[in-house]
């Protein structure tokens, strides 16, 4: 009780991420032309079904020092819009990794594809980072390379629903936060962008090696369980099993020029005033493979 006490008071004097600032308009919101969908017409429990709960429109995972909890698409699909509106706990939570990605790695182990909404957890008066990533298979010799790009936010994820989502089409994969275009990466040639099917995820598990500071700061389950809030589930786009003409949703108002004007001037505020990390700009990686940047 006195440690929860304590850690209380930590919360209240060392709110998770600081004044919460008001994003430009981007102009063009994509959430809001892709229909609200039932968990349970989209997603089946993956893992962890003692630790998922789901109480009107809102899903609770929670992660405990027995399990966390995951959920995944009864469907693949090969491009499309895919979004969620998510809450994250306050407080102690290194070492907890809460996410919503695209992947394939259960049917293609070791040289699968997968896009990345991860938000890694933190200590009382340091804010969450969220991570965006993407691996794809590349010549296929299993050697996974990560493409990591960090955010901090412009508001307090803990404190109410934002909506997180991956635009994902042949051309272009764009990360976007209550619509603000946070991130691209461009399809530059095949061997360095994802193509293959891949079904969408959701999950809090413990990633106490890498996920607060490089791994330094371990997840404490004395403040477990360490929970997290799903609701406003959309997805949209092509199955798997689609025709060839099928066409995703567009991430701007002009379908076949890229982001908007508008956007751009958003996604640039994103990224001068919240960027901390962008692996085509660390000295430490190789980047004869990642011949992106």
């Amino acid at each position: 009780m006195a440690l929860s006490l304590i850690f209380l008071a930590l919360v209240v004097l060392c709110p998770s991420s600081g004044h919460s600032q008001r994003s430009p308009s981007p102009g063009y919101y994509p959430s809001s032309r892709v229909p609200t969908s039932p968990f349970d017409r989209e997603f089946r429990t993956l893992w962890g079904s003692q630790h998922q709960r789901r109480e009107q429109d809102v899903v609770t995972l929670w992660l405990d020092k027995s399990t966390g909890s995951g959920f995944k698409s009864l469907r693949p699909y090969r491009s499309g819009y895919f979004g969620a509106s998510i809450k994250l706990q306050p407080g102690f939570t290194a070492g907890v990794d809460t996410s919503l990605y695209l992947s394939n790695n259960q049917e293609h182990p070791g040289d699968h594809d997968e896009v990345d909404i991860e938000f890694l957890g933190t200590t009382p008066g340091k804010p969450y980072s969220l991570q965006t990533n993407v691996f794809v298979r590349g010549s296929g010799d299993r050697n996974v390379i990560g493409r990591e790009m960090k955010f901090t936010l412009w508001f307090d994820p803990t404190q109410d629903f934002h909506h997180y989502a991956i635009l994902w089409n042949p051309n272009q994969i764009v990360f976007f936060v209550d619509d603000v275009p946070i991130r691209t990466y461009n399809r530059k040639n095949e061997a360095i962008f994802p193509t293959r099917p891949m079904w969408v995820y959701g999950s809090i598990w413990d990633a106490s090696d890498w996920a607060t500071e490089n791994g330094r700061i371990k997840a404490d389950y004395r403040y477990q369980p360490f929970v997290a809030k799903y609701k406003n589930f959309k997805l949209a786009g092509c199955t798997a099993d689609s025709s060839s003409s099928c066409r995703p949703p567009s991430p701007a108002p002009m379908r076949n020029r890229g982001l908007s004007r508008q956007q751009m001037a958003a996604l640039t505020w994103a990224q001068r005033n919240f960027l901390v990390y962008n692996y085509c700009h660390d000295p430490k990686r190789d980047h004869t493979q990642t011949p992106e940047c």
